[in-house]
């Protein structure tokens, strides 16, 4: 089938989906949750496929959620366009409904029988480092970042997986901060799997993929099963289900609130420069912060 912000592709028992928004770094709106999730569903409905890779175009994985245009894709999923006053009931519909949500959406990557390996590289950022940490494997450049800038406005963790990888003593000090990692920094805490240079990401991705799929598919979805299933036991879908609501809130915030209103009328570039200049990164850092190629 054809997809608006995604590309799907198959060979050699693996599914490759490619998030395909690389003019705007990937960044996520309509439909692309739910393209990804019918991306898994043909991609466990085809016999011939054992594993999926999930990777991004140009020259990011993805670097969060869209947040220019007034917000107005987001009515797209029965929320508000930036421009409405804050229904907080009607917000906590919007980011708990596994028909329309973004997150439940992404949920169906943890959900997948089949094993889902990130490609990651460039910027994977906000709800693009969410979506990532919920594939069974990441492979990265060792140049990737890794972060969540909505740490420090309009925002909060929404699948709950960078503390569930991490642990509380290396999340608090990211979570309480917003500062970024890169792909080394983040194999050497735990993060991800590998950290490789940048030129060797695709060859280790496929090496990963077709050992994988050497197995049966039986196989890789009991073995995904039972080590999710220990999460799952660790109240994994409450403490979603709680970052998402708490995320509504952060949006509304009279700094939230803020940061949108400075999009709108100074462009998106001017409210992420009023975020992070002071923290001196991401987009405002020097070159040693920011993927290699990322003006």
């Amino acid at each position: 089938m054809d997809f608006e912000t995604i590309l799907y592709e198959k060979g050699e028992r693996i599914a490759t989906i490619t998030l395909n928004r690389p003019e705007k770094f990937n960044t996520i709106k309509p439909p692309m949750p739910e393209e990804i999730e019918k991306a898994l569903e043909m991609a466990n409905f085809d016999e011939d496929v054992r594993v999926v890779i999930l990777k991004g175009a140009g020259k990011a994985f993805c670097a969060g959620f869209d947040f220019s245009e007034d917000l107005e894709h987001f009515e797209d999923w029965g929320g508000q366009a930036g421009s409405q006053a804050w229904d907080p009931g009607r917000d906590m519909m919007m980011v708990t409904n596994p028909f329309k949500a973004p997150v439940p959406k992404f949920m169906s990557i943890w959900r997948s029988p089949k094993p889902v390996i990130a490609r990651v590289h460039g910027w994977c950022v906000g709800g693009g480092s969410d979506m990532a940490l919920l594939s069974d494997v990441i492979i990265a450049s060792d140049d990737a970042r890794f972060g969540t800038p909505y740490s420090r406005v309009w925002g909060c963790y929404l699948t709950g997986l960078w503390f569930y990888r991490l642990g509380l003593t290396r999340t608090k000090l990211l979570a309480l901060t917003g500062d970024s990692i890169d792909g080394k920094e983040a194999e050497r805490i735990g993060l991800i799997n590998k950290a490789v240079p940048v030129e060797k990401l695709e060859e280790e991705v496929q090496y990963w993929a077709r050992k994988m799929a050497r197995c049966p598919t039986s196989q890789l979805a009991a073995m995904k099963l039972v080590v999710n299933q220990a999460y799952e036991n660790m109240g994994l879908q409450s403490t979603q289900t709680l970052g998402t609501i708490l995320d509504g809130y952060m949006r509304n915030t009279p700094e939230g609130l803020n940061f949108v209103k400075t999009a709108k009328e100074k462009g998106v570039g001017a409210a992420i420069a009023e975020r992070d200049g002071p923290f001196g990164d991401y987009s405002q850092g020097p070159p040693s912060l920011k993927p290699h190629g990322v003006p």
